[in-house]
C-alpha cells in the first residue's frame, strides 16, 4: 500500500510517499481502508519530535510508528476476532494508527459509525480537535449560559469547534485570531474578535469566566490577569514552554498554582471514546456544529499539508484525501 513514511524527526521534508505492507491488526482492532485523514498541531509536533521529552515514549532517534496520522475515516476492510460493533463494509471514523496511508489500524473502542450525511473529510476532522474542544469547554470548563469565554487561537483546529460549543452552551464568546480570519470566527458565532497583532487580550479591562489558550504566547500570570476571580483557565498549547519539555511548563505551573488561588487552572488529556464521539456526531448531524475544513490535499501532498499546520497558518482543519486501490 501507499503511505506517508517518516524515518527521522524534522520538518516536513522528512515525510515521503512510500510502498509499505498493510497493517496487521490485533484481536481488538479494525483494519480501515482510509478515505480521508486530517492533520493537526499535535501531528506536526510528533513529526518534529518536540518537545524532546516526548521522544522517550515515541522513539529517541526516530518515531516508533513511522507512519504519522491519528484522525481517520474510511471503510472497514476486516476486523479482529474480538470486534463486535463493526463488520467489513461499515463506514467509520475515529482515532487510528498511521492514518496517512491507504490502510490503517484502529482500536474498536476508538471508532464510531460515520453518519450518512457526513463526508469522510467532514468526519475525520472531528476526532482529536473536536473531542479536545468538547472536553475543554463542556466538561473541564463547565461553561454555563451567560458566562464570558475567551478562546486564544480561535480559528485553528480546536478553536473553531470551541467557539461553536461555547455558543451552544449559551456563552458570550471572544475570539482571538488574525484579522484575516475574523469573518470565519464571526460566522461560527463569536460575539467579539480580537486581532492579536493589534491588541494584547491580557491587557484588557474585560474579565472572562473561561479562557482556553490554544497558542501559549502569553504567560499563565498574564492570562490570569483577565480571568475572573473564580474563572477557569486551560493552557492548551503544545509549543509553550520550549523545545525540551514544552507544555509541561505551563501545565506544571497550573497544577502548582491552582490550589493557592481562587481561580481554577486546569490541565487535561482528551482520548477518543465512543460516548464523546457520538456526542459530536449528534451535534454535527443536527447542524448545531459545523466542521470547518480550510485546506484539502492528496496523500502525495501530505508534506505540504504538514507545513501549513506546523507554521500555524491553518484555518480550521486540514484534510488529506486518500484513494485506496
Amino acid at each position: 500500500m501507499k503511505a506517508i513514511v517518516q524515518r527521522g524527526y524534522g520538518d516536513a521534508d522528512v515525510l515521503e510517499l512510500a510502498d509499505v505492507d498493510k497493517p496487521v491488526i490485533r484481536d481488538d482492532e479494525v483494519l480501515i481502508r482510509v478515505r480521508a485523514a486530517s492533520v493537526h498541531a499535535g501531528d506536526a509536533l510528533l513529526m518534529q519530535g518536540i518537545p524532546y521529552v516526548m521522544r522517550v515514549g515515541f522513539g529517541l532517534r526516530r518515531p516508533r510508528n513511522p507512519i504519522p496520522g491519528l484522525d481517520v475515516a474510511g471503510t472497514v476492510e476486516s476486523v479482529g476476532s474480538k470486534v463486535s460493533r463493526f463488520a467489513p463494509g461499515d463506514e467509520v471514523f475515529g482515532n487510528g494508527k498511521g492514518a496517512l496511508a491507504e490502510y490503517a489500524a484502529a482500536k474498536e473502542s476508538r471508532l464510531v459509525a460515520k453518519p450518512a450525511n457526513l463526508t469522510f473529510g467532514e468526519a475525520t476532522v472531528l476526532t482529536v480537535s473536536g473531542l479536545t474542544a468538547l472536553k475543554a469547554v463542556r466538561d473541564v470548563g463547565n461553561v454555563q449560559p451567560g458566562q464570558s469565554v475567551l478562546i486564544n487561537g480561535a480559528a485553528g483546529g480546536i478553536g473553531v469547534f470551541a467557539i461553536q460549543i461555547a455558543k451552544l452552551l449559551g456563552a458570550e464568546v471572544t475570539a482571538v485570531c488574525s484579522v484575516g480570519k475574523a469573518d470565519l470566527v464571526r460566522s461560527l458565532g463569536a460575539d467579539h474578535v480580537i486581532d492579536y497583532a493589534e491588541e494584547d487580550f491580557t491587557r484588557s479591562d474585560r474579565r472572562y469566566d473561561f479562557i482556553l489558550d490554544n497558542v501559549g504566547n502569553r504567560s499563565l500570570a498574564e492570562c490570569r490577569r483577565v480571568l475572573s476571580p473564580n474563572g477557569t483557565l486551560i493552557p492548551n498549547s503544545g509549543t509553550a514552554g520550549g523545545k525540551w519539555i514544552g507544555p509541561l511548563v505551563p501545565m506544571g505551573q497550573a497544577v502548582m498554582t491552582s490550589p493557592f488561588v481562587s481561580q481554577n487552572l486546569r490541565t487535561f488529556l482528551s482520548t477518543a471514546n465512543e460516548n464523546d464521539l457520538n456526542s459530536l456526531v449528534e451535534l454535527v448531524a443536527s447542524g448545531k456544529v459545523v466542521p470547518v475544513i480550510g485546506n484539502t490535499y492528496a496523500l502525495s501532498e501530505a508534506a505540504e499539508a504538514m507545513r501549513v499546520v506546523a507554521g500555524g497558518h491553518a484555518e480550521g482543519k486540514v484534510v488529506i484525501t486518500v484513494a485506496a486501490d
